[in-house]
């Protein structure tokens, strides 16, 4: 049996040893075949040419993601580019007289609203450059016209039958109390903050009245800074847009254009005429496209020539406890705060949060680290989509804070959440238990009874301690009375935009305005841009990735059910098509 074993553990091996091989080929293909598909550092660009933003061939990203082996060849890979390099490439752009004009395809993209604003705000930049950019849409969306709208000019398929997603933003949550309870599954909340709603899912049929209240105001400021851009872009009071969607009157391409939403309605051929005559071109085949990917490789790159670094330190992901690639994990987070820390050259840093929070242990790991670190350096934060609970716990003593109008932020509470299925392992599986214990207590979190009183007093002192912990960080970081923060926090989730009228941030801005305070707090006239963690390459992607099994995964996402936790997390995002 042993040398069955033996022999058996040699072919795995053996396996996965040429399975390394073969990626590392791959590898080797991707690098050469990347120009076809966008994102070649080495990719010849014409002299003149046509910048191509095309949303369903490269997406916008906190952090660029390297190639997907088995998906370039089977010729489906998409470039992903960094949220700083894309925005970097199209202030280049700007000033680089190769590039005539930008064409904007909106078709594809999965970004959520705040990337589309930092790209929006790079667009309008290029606006004033003096060159034009040409957006065109085959299913305009309210988040893809939103960021249509810094365009000159804003074309769409002539076409009929395409999806039109036009009708208003919607929020939408489920809860999950009364399909446990057929199961027989019981989950014990214990939180502080009455719109910590984290829980709520797994305890109520419906949202409590403090949920409702913090869904529609979130849709509301939402929707004023989306119904601003519009108006302001497009000339139409905002009462006219307003109807124009609550009577479903944006259906067919012809309706775009009545209401002066759009510039044209354009077949294929049509479109090719504009894109060339914008180009000065005799015919669409002399005009010139360079991809996004591209230009981002050939031109968004460090200034080697300047010693002094601005770090982004990007804390993308939920926050978790231990090592974790894929997410602000707390020791590998705080292992890339000490090279930071140890690179003499850094001389300010930018904290990029793009997170909902999550374990509160991590969290208090990170924080303690940034508050090191920032009595070094500068130390300044940029929110992306998200920077809630944990994300904004480890970020509130940053010396700025900048906001996007549409991030989600706030939820300053603190929840636990312990699962019980006694009546399903005895009803419902016919599974017997017992356990031999030294102590009264020992089996309370053991998912075959329910807290008793005193068990939940116990949690519910740990719940409230770390409450107490949380407003007293955010008061001294953001220089409120604890009363105050207590009365803004309550687990209540903010926009950037109300935020910033509450004192949670300090500036409604980009990465890019982040990175010009670090550097006017540094005392720096020119730097080069270093990130922290560095991109990882395919083969290190792989390696992690073989780190972790599926099997390995599976039990990770079944603990976060089945296991007793207590978190600083967010519940939910908004996504806007």
């Amino acid at each position: 049996m042993k040398q069955f074993l033996k022999m058996l553990l040699a072919v795995i091996c053996g396996i996965l040893l040429v399975n390394i091989i073969i990626f590392a080929i791959i590898g080797g293909i991707i690098g050469s075949a990347a120009s076809m598909a966008g994102g070649s550092a080495k990719a010849v660009l014409p002299r003149e040419g046509v910048l191509a933003i095309d949303l369903s061939e490269v997406t916008v990203a906190e952090q660029a993601v390297p190639a997907d082996a088995i998906s370039m060849l089977q010729g489906m890979y998409v470039s992903t580019v960094g949220i700083y390099k894309a925005v970097q490439a199209i202030n280049i752009a700007a000033e680089d007289p190769a590039v005539q004009y930008i064409y904007l395809k909106t078709d594809g993209s999965t970004l959520g609203i705040s990337t589309l604003t930092e790209l929006r705000d790079a667009l309008l930049n290029f606006h004033r450059s003096g060159k034009p950019v040409i957006a065109y849409s085959e299913n305009p969306g309210l988040g893809t016209y939103y960021l249509s709208t810094a365009a000159d000019k804003i074309y769409i398929s002539s076409y009929e039958g395409g999806n039109y997603n036009f009708t208003g933003l919607c929020a939408q949550s489920f809860y999950l109390k009364d399909l446990l309870d057929k199961f027989g599954v019981n989950m014990q909340l214990i939180r502080h903050g009455k719109y910590k709603s984290a829980g709520e899912m797994y305890v109520r049929n419906s949202p409590s009245e403090e949920n409702k209240e913090q869904y529609r105001r979130m849709v509301d400021s939402m929707w004023d800074t989306i119904a601003g851009a519009i108006t302001d872009s497009r000339e139409i009071s905002r009462g006219d847009l307003d109807a124009l969607i609550d009577n479903l009157a944006l259906c067919l391409p012809g309706d775009f254009e009545a209401a002066g939403l759009v510039d044209g309605v354009l077949t294929r051929d049509e479109l090719k005429a504009k894109l060339t005559t914008y180009a000065m071109a005799g015919s669409f085949k002399d005009v010139k496209f360079i991809p996004f990917a591209d230009y981002v490789a050939a031109r968004a790159v460090p200034n080697f020539k300047v010693r002094d670094r601005i770090a982004i330190l990007y804390a993308n992901g939920e926050i978790v406890d231990g090592n974790d690639f894929q997410n602000v994990a707390g020791d590998s987070f705080v292992a890339e705060i000490d090279k930071i820390r140890s690179d003499s050259h850094v001389k300010a840093v930018v904290l990029r949060v793009n997170s909902p929070g999550g374990s509160v242990f991590a969290s208090e790991k990170i924080k303690h680290e940034l508050d090191l670190l920032a009595q070094q350096v500068p130390l300044v934060a940029s929110y992306g989509e998200l920077a809630a609970s944990g994300g904004y716990w480890i970020s509130n003593n940053c010396t700025r804070i900048y906001s996007d109008a549409t991030t989600l932020t706030g939820s300053i509470g603190v929840f636990g959440l312990i699962p019980e299925a006694s009546k399903a392992l005895k009803d419902k599986a016919g599974i017997g238990t017992f356990e031999a214990k030294s102590h009264r207590h020992a089996d309370m979190v053991r998912l075959t009874r329910p807290l008793d009183s005193a068990e939940y007093k116990y949690m519910e002192r740990s719940i409230e301690s770390i409450y107490d912990k949380f407003t007293t960080i955010v008061s001294e970081g953001r220089g409120m009375e604890k009363d105050q923060v207590d009365a803004i926090g309550q687990g209540r989730v903010w926009t950037g935009a109300d935020a910033l009228g509450i004192g949670l941030v300090d500036e409604i801005g980009t990465l890019e305005d982040a990175i010009a305070c670090a550097a006017s707090l540094a005392g720096l006239e020119s730097w080069q841009i270093a990130e922290y963690p560095k991109e990882l390459t395919q083969f290190e992607m792989l390696m992690q990735s073989m780190g972790q099994t599926s099997e390995h995964r599976y039990v990770k996402a079944l603990s976060r059910i089945t296991e007793p936790q207590v978190l600083a997390r967010m519940p939910y995002n908004i996504t806007v098509y």
